[in-house]
C-alpha cells in the first residue's frame, strides 16, 4: 500500500513539473484569427492574453464604428477560442500518460 502511495505521489510531482514546463511553453505560443477578410487580425498567446491586434486602415470609418467593433470582437474571440483549444490539446497530452482526465481543465 505504501508503495502505491509513493508511486502516485511521484506521478503527481512529475505531472506538476510537466505542467509548469507546458505553461511556460504555451506562454510563447500564439494563435491568430482574422475577420473581415483579414481586415482585423488578433493574436492571443497560450495564457489567453491578447498580444497583437492589427486593423487595416481601410476599415476605420468614423461613421461605422459598430462594424469595426464587431470585426475586432470576432477576431479576438476566435483567437482566444483557438488558444483555449491549443491549451486543452496540450493538457490532454500531459494527462494521457497519467491515466486521468481532468474535467473542465482549461475549457
Amino acid at each position: 500500500m505504501s508503495r502505491d502511495l509513493s508511486s502516485i505521489m511521484k506521478q503527481a510531482k512529475k505531472m506538476q513539473e510537466d505542467m509548469a514546463v507546458m505553461q511556460k511553453q504555451l506562454a510563447i505560443k500564439t494563435c491568430e484569427a482574422a475577420s473581415g477578410g483579414g481586415m482585423v487580425t488578433a493574436v492571443v498567446n497560450g495564457n489567453q492574453e491578447l498580444v497583437s491586434l492589427k486593423i487595416d486602415a481601410s476599415v476605420v470609418d468614423p461613421k461605422d464604428v459598430d462594424m469595426l467593433q464587431d470585426l475586432i470582437l470576432a477576431a479576438v474571440n476566435e483567437a482566444a477560442r483557438r488558444s483555449k483549444q491549443m491549451m486543452s490539446d496540450e493538457m490532454s497530452k500531459l494527462t494521457a500518460g497519467f491515466g486521468v482526465d481532468i474535467p473542465g481543465m482549461f475549457k
